[in-house]
């Protein structure tokens, strides 16, 4: 099957405070490498791949954040429309943990009440130089209604399980009618496939406002 085809995009985006490994997660998820000293994020990057869910090729469409505070007012922008969140904190950087409320809240404002959140705390290969216990962020997760992991950009352990997760749960939450494709806002675009001049276009149902 060409790279090209897939039956629906997901709009995902991660956010949190800066230094946290947000671009590293993504470039480990879509390349599958580690770059060490990533530079600070300005403003967004961009990123895609193309999974398989339940026999369903899709598209995710990653924006990274920039964690600067005198970014946020570009940034959130960017959450409008998004079906999947990653948030993302340091286990070796307890106040990239305490900022977690101010992420969610953010978060949850500005997208739409069907967006999946995952918290995942980065850095797991530094377990030595751990500052926030896993008990407590499964404590905060499970009290906020968030799906939760520990995960490693640099060795990739658990990565895949984040992105591919919150796919999974998107993917469920339009078999069983709970996410509206009709909503600007729902964060999927569903593809149909037509044939002009013997030709397979693809078409979008809706257009992704970002």
């Amino acid at each position: 099957m060409s790279s090209s085809q897939y039956s629906y995009i997901f709009k995902y985006i991660i956010v949190g405070d800066m230094g946290v490994g947000k671009s590293c997660l993504l470039h480990q998820f879509t390349e599958q490498k580690f770059t060490a000293d990533c530079p600070h994020t300005i403003g967004v990057e961009f990123g895609t791949r193309i999974i398989e869910v339940s026999g369903k090729k899709i598209k995710l469409q990653i924006w990274d954040t920039a964690g600067q505070e005198r970014f946020r007012a570009v940034t959130r922008s960017y959450y409008r429309g998004a079906a999947g969140a990653l948030m993302v904190y340091d286990i070796t950087r307890r106040s990239s943990y305490n900022h977690l409320s101010s992420w969610l809240s953010d978060t949850r404002n500005l997208t739409n009440p069907g967006t999946v959140i995952y918290l995942i705390g980065n850095k797991l290969d530094m377990e030595s130089n751990r500052d926030v216990s896993y008990e407590e962020a499964k404590q905060f997760a499970d009290e906020n209604g968030l799906m939760f992991l520990e995960a490693s950009a640099k060795t990739g352990e658990y990565v895949e399980d984040a992105f591919l997760k919150t796919a999974q749960i998107i993917y469920e939450c339009i078999q069983d009618g709970r996410l509206d494709l009709n909503a600007a806002d729902s964060g999927v675009q569903q593809k149909i496939l037509q044939c002009e001049t013997n030709t397979n276009v693809e078409k979008d149902k809706s257009c992704m406002q970002c």
